[in-house]
């Protein structure tokens, strides 16, 4: 799996304005995959400018921002895409909708508008196989591009 490539959060261990916060540790057996970057960010092993966080779901900064504002939303439970959800991943899917409302207040976004993103497959774009929403915001945006 090539997950790495736009999102290389390993150099950045360390260096100015990325600070790792309280983090919920979840039982990695049931939730978080070891090889899985956004995983290790949930867990606190990969720093993070964290926007916002609830039990189910975690809000940071996106390094390489395309927008102004630009922040991922994940899920702590580890699913590798919307093409992946369950019937029994249904309760998360849904409460992820509420996690970027969330978010979307936090970061002034909710007067203006702001687009969200799911990026799908390698062919759509997904770098890293751990479902997210991308937020974006801050100016007006064309459609389809950004």
């Amino acid at each position: 799996m090539n997950a790495f490539c736009l999102h290389d959060y390993d150099g950045l261990v360390g260096q100015k304005g990325f600070q790792a916060g309280p983090y919920v540790h979840l039982p990695k057996e049931e939730f978080i995959m070891e090889d899985c970057i956004f995983c290790k960010i949930i867990a606190g092993e990969i720093p993070s400018t964290k926007v916002w966080e609830d039990d189910n779901f975690f809000a940071f900064k996106d390094i390489n921002p395309v927008a102004p504002v630009h922040v991922l939303v994940i899920p702590k439970k580890h699913i590798q895409s919307i093409a992946d959800l369950t019937p029994d991943d249904a309760a998360v899917a849904g409460k992820m909708l509420y996690a970027i409302q969330k978010v979307a207040q936090v970061m002034n976004l909710d007067k203006d508008g702001f687009r969200v993103v799911f990026n799908t497959g390698e062919k759509a774009g997904q770098t890293v196989h751990h479902m997210h929403a991308h937020i974006l915001g801050g100016k007006e945006m064309a459609w389809p591009g950004v």
